[in-house]
């Protein structure tokens, strides 16, 4: 069976999975490339922040402007990230949903029919076990993609601050 005929099978909640999937792993690429390029940036970002507060005496109000600044800079790299959270957190209920519809579908195929041909519910029971399986398909890799660029940013962060402090007190 091709993946195709399994969102078929889904119906309409495996579409909305796949428009989530496609959209969360474009979310996932763009910012897995704007943090490449970010961390190539850095030491410009350095130089700028050093340039920029280098008329300042007071050590301490200078070392807590550029750590505002830095957070400020890697704090504009998580837009669209929440976006990917909310799709991790969203696909399972949508599978869920899926599954109740599905199992809804056969139990009024059950009334309707009797249980005389049990591949007249069969369609029920499949939508709810294909779109139970979507869900965690498309929450998996978006939760773990999320949590690891969350990360990432939180080191680039620490690093700049470390970085930032070192060349302050020299």
């Amino acid at each position: 069976m091709r993946i195709i005929d399994y969102i078929d099978q889904g119906g309409a909640i495996m579409y909305i999975l796949l428009i989530f999937n496609i959209i969360g792993f474009a979310i996932l690429g763009w910012k897995v490339l704007a943090i490449i390029s970010f961390k190539k940036e850095s030491n410009n970002l350095l130089i700028k922040i050093k340039e920029n507060f280098s008329d300042i005496t007071d050590k301490q109000t200078k070392l807590s402007l550029v750590k505002d600044e830095i957070s400020a800079s890697v704090h504009s790299l998580e837009g669209g990230l929440n976006t990917v959270k909310i799709i991790a957190s969203v696909s399972p209920l949508l599978g869920l949903l899926g599954t109740v519809v599905g199992i809804l579908s056969a139990f009024q195929v059950i009334a309707d029919k009797g249980l005389s041909d049990p591949s007249l519910f069969a369609g029920g029971i499949a939508m709810a076990l294909v779109t139970t399986v979507g869900g965690l398909v498309v929450a998996i890799p978006h939760f773990i993609g999320y949590n690891y660029l969350v990360s990432s940013l939180d080191d680039i962060e620490m690093k700049l601050e470390k970085e930032a402090s070192s060349i302050l007190k020299a």
